[in-house]
């Protein structure tokens, strides 16, 4: 947190005098319109009682660790970290998702300035998904809480 802090105080100082710098990826917004923003604890509970946890990180950090019991459907982003994202520059494959799309579903990933489950988030909101959980704090969160992983 320190290190960040003094990283965007670097940059304000040398946006100040003039100077050029590119932009630094930002972290995800505390919310998303027609989304619901859960903690770990709720994410447990709905995983608990049957709801899908999706898993939108690369394979490798899936096939390292993730949740137990959640599926891998990888978000590939080439589009900007930003609230204003270029759906057509990435890929989800919807089709991986349960079908029922009034059913909840749950996406996560590594948090901060991960932006592949807000993503999903709002790919599966444009698809008609209508009960979409968004765990914010994804696996930091997680393992933190020191819950079930695989």
């Amino acid at each position: 947190m320190i290190k960040r802090n003094l990283l965007k105080c670097a940059a304000a100082m040398l946006l100040t005098a003039g100077v050029v710098m590119p932009a630094m990826a930002a972290d995800t917004p505390p919310t998303l319109a027609g989304v619901k923003v859960i903690a770990a604890d709720e994410a447990k509970k709905l995983l608990d009682s049957g709801v899908p946890l999706i898993d939108t990180r690369v394979a490798a950090e899936y096939a390292e660790k993730t949740i137990k019991g959640a599926k891998s459907v990888p978000y590939r982003e080439k589009s900007a970290k930003a609230v204003n994202f270029d759906v057509s520059q990435d890929q989800f494959d919807l089709s991986k998702l349960p079908a029922d799309k009034n059913a909840p579903i749950v996406f996560f990933c590594n948090a901060g300035e991960c932006w592949k489950s807000y993503k999903a988030s709002v790919v599966a909101q444009k698809g008609g998904y209508t009960k979409i959980h968004w765990f914010r704090g994804g696996m930091p969160e997680w393992t933190s809480k020191g819950l079930p992983t695989q």
